[in-house]
């Protein structure tokens, strides 16, 4: 069911959503929580597509924030909210609102959202593209439990990690970091059949990859290696190798669907590792809304340390804390030397008076 409603106001469109539930024999008390989507016209066929199949999990309200600033002066001048409400099999499991702001309305999304929200419900914000640098400064993003960004729709990638890094506070989270967790899941459950030191990794994938750099700093970060980062053709990720003293542990995908996990002296195997949809990993991060310490400890390491010469920045190897403690040695037993001339000097004396003495 549909309800199109032209220049109307908050409580008006709470009032359709009552009228809508009623006319087809549904309630609100199943939905879990406000998934607000802040997008385009461009984007929010692709994220309502998403955010639907992901409500079939999680039944939701959907609230989508399109801003329509306007053009020329007298478009901007002018505030008009339009909505359009969907419920029952337009909603997928839920109901979604589509919020269109005109002119010097847009500026006061929060406004609008606020009275719309689910009472006693979590509160989730996703942008699918035009992330602010601060989401959690955000006027909406204030609003939200649990924000989810994508670094994949940036202009530069790689640098908006950097940006996600220094902006970072409890509830943030990045799809780039969700589509890696088969990834890590898979890397650490070969680590727990083998039980050896991994002494460096390499992490191949495509140029400007965000989900790849960050499985980089997963492992620089957790392992305390030096990881490097090799450029492949794609898709995505395609591989991850582990250096150990008895051969390397390799999880490799080419095709984006099947990868082959090679481990030392056991045979191939071949693991289910396919680029997922957009919805499953909304549904995935709809799964925890409490904050990503993981995510948090591997995004603040910093993407500049996977390119620099040495072991990572703020963990010494064994043999620079033994020079560093030959230094420190070396500077002390000359600091030491110097006040030793003193009593030498005093001991000649005492030798020259006795001297005279016995004289």
């Amino acid at each position: 069911m549909k309800i199109d409603l032209t220049d109307t106001t908050s409580s008006k469109i709470n009032s359709g959503l009552v009228e809508a539930r009623r006319a087809i024999g549904t309630g609100a008390i199943g939905m879990v929580l406000t998934l607000v989507i802040v997008t385009d016209e461009g984007s929010a066929y692709d994220a309502l597509k998403a955010a639907g199949d992901a409500s079939r999990e999680h039944p939701s309200r959907i609230l989508a924030v399109i801003r329509r600033p306007g053009r020329s002066p007298r478009a901007r001048a002018e505030a008009r909210l339009d909505a359009e409400i969907r419920v029952g099999s337009d909603a997928g499991t839920g109901e979604t609102v589509l919020l269109r702001l005109h002119g010097e309305l847009a500026a006061q999304a929060q406004s609008v959202v606020l009275p719309l929200l689910l009472p006693d419900a979590p509160v989730v914000v996703w942008w699918p593209e035009n992330a602010p640098e601060n989401a959690a400064k955000d006027p909406l993003g204030a609003l939200a439990q649990r924000r989810i960004t994508d670094a994949v729709s940036a202009e530069s990638p790689v640098e908006q990690l950097g940006v996600r890094a220094a902006s970072y506070t409890p509830g943030d989270t990045d799809l780039a970091w969700t589509r890696i967790t088969p990834w890590r899941s898979m890397l650490a459950a070969a680590l727990d059949q083998r039980r050896v030191k991994v002494t460096a990794a390499v992490v191949e994938g495509e140029s400007y990859n965000p989900s790849a750099e960050l499985l980089a700093l997963w492992l620089a970060d957790r392992l305390n290696i030096k990881v490097d980062r090799v450029v492949t053709d794609g898709p995505g990720l395609t591989a991850v190798r582990l250096r150990t003293a008895g051969g390397d542990v390799t999880l490799e995908r080419s095709d984006g669907l099947l990868a082959t996990l090679s481990m030392p002296d056991q045979p191939d195997r071949m693991v289910a590792l396919k680029r997922r949809e957009t919805s499953e990993l909304i549904a995935e991060e709809l799964r925890r809304l409490d904050p990503d310490d993981i995510y948090a400890s591997a995004v603040r390491y910093g993407v500049h340390k996977l390119h620099q010469d040495g072991p990572p920045v703020g963990h010494e190897t064994v043999d620079a804390r033994t020079a560093a403690g030959q230094r420190a040695s070396e500077k002390a037993e000359a600091a030491g030397a110097a006040p030793a001339k003193a009593p030498a000097k005093a001991a000649k004396k005492s030798a020259a008076s006795a001297n005279r003495t016995q004289k």
